[in-house]
């Protein structure tokens, strides 16, 4: 390869700026070779409906995708959970580094944790998915929420606790993490309490594939574990016929003890937003050691869900 600089297609958010930018310093580190960031912008940037009204899968990566294939930049990152499940032939996931933290996390007034919110309480998400399973532990533990659908940016969701309008909003770990922001965080939600989005906290580096020099060297970023266990949770999410705005939370984790890795938990939820019907599933089997051993994980446990009626959850949804 040569030393020209390599070009990050990136969007032009904040967070999306901070983790191009970590990627880009990891990419230097393995090539050898500069990297400048190219901003673009996605539909999922401009629009201002709801990601379940606009469709969610897609949005916030075809232009960079688009970008991609005709040459404009050598590489996008992506947050895994914005992509379709459905890889296009020309394009390439080259490197899946290791997973931040999957967990999702709430910023509340007086520093409040979710269960001492007050009755009556107004969390804002923009996710059917942390919707259901928040109502559905709400109703379950005796709680009286409000959830509240909200759009925009990390500093849009957090102003809208500062200033009054809700008592919480819900976030992901990772990208609080990445903005070098968690202090912000007044509660971790356990995954036994919300299951994240199938592939939070992971990143997708994605090139052409014809590139097989840039393959390579991105290749150096890919951590198998990362990638069985996203593989498995996305492989889950097709089989579903599920999109990235569906109302599906899925976690693959490894079980085992010190640097001793065993098995693979994989675990999902399906339900309606106001949380009254849910499908919650798991399956654990040795760790997949090929591509095609995690897709059919998640499968497997995707073809049970639905013996449980969770396509007429997700039919559900905008109810």
């Amino acid at each position: 390869m040569s030393d020209k600089a390599l070009r990050l297609g990136t969007r032009r958010s904040k967070l999306a700026m901070a983790q191009s930018g970590q990627v880009a310093e990891a990419v230097r580190r393995v090539t050898g070779r500069p990297v400048e960031l190219v901003e673009i912008t996605t539909y999922g940037d401009t629009s201002r409906e709801h990601l379940a009204q606009i469709g969610g899968t897609g949005v916030f990566v075809t232009a960079l995708r688009d970008a991609l294939v005709r040459g404009e930049v050598d590489f996008a990152v992506h947050s895994l959970k914005d992509l379709p499940t459905e890889q296009p032939a020309e394009l390439v996931l080259a490197a899946l580094p290791v997973r931040e933290d999957p967990r999702d996390v709430i910023v509340a007034r007086d520093d409040r944790k979710f269960t001492d919110l007050p009755r009556g309480a107004r969390i804002g998400t923009g996710s059917p998915r942390r919707m259901a399973q928040l109502n559905a532990y709400a109703r379950a533990h005796g709680l009286d929420i409000e959830t509240v659908p909200i759009r925009g940016n990390v500093d849009t969701r957090i102003r809208y606790v500062r200033d009054g309008e809700l008592d919480a909003v819900v976030l992901a770990a990772a990208g609080l993490n990445r903005l070098g922001r968690i202090e912000e965080a007044t509660d971790f939600l356990s995954v036994d309490t919300v299951l994240p989005a199938p592939g939070q906290g992971a990143l997708a580096i994605e090139c052409a594939a014809q590139r097989a020099d840039l393959i390579a060297a991105l290749g150096e970023l890919d951590d198998p574990f990362t990638r069985a266990a996203v593989t498995a949770e996305r492989s889950l999410l097709a089989a579903l016929e599920a999109g990235c705005s569906a109302p599906v939370g899925a976690l693959a984790d490894l079980l085992g003890g010190g640097q001793i890795v065993k098995e693979m938990r994989l675990r999902a939820v399906v339900g309606t937003t106001d949380g009254t019907r849910m499908v919650q599933l798991s399956t654990t089997g040795p760790v997949p050691q090929t591509h095609e051993g995690a897709l059919a994980l998640g499968s497997d446990l995707a073809t049970e869900m639905l013996a449980q009626g969770a396509a007429g959850l997700m039919g559900e949804r905008a109810h």
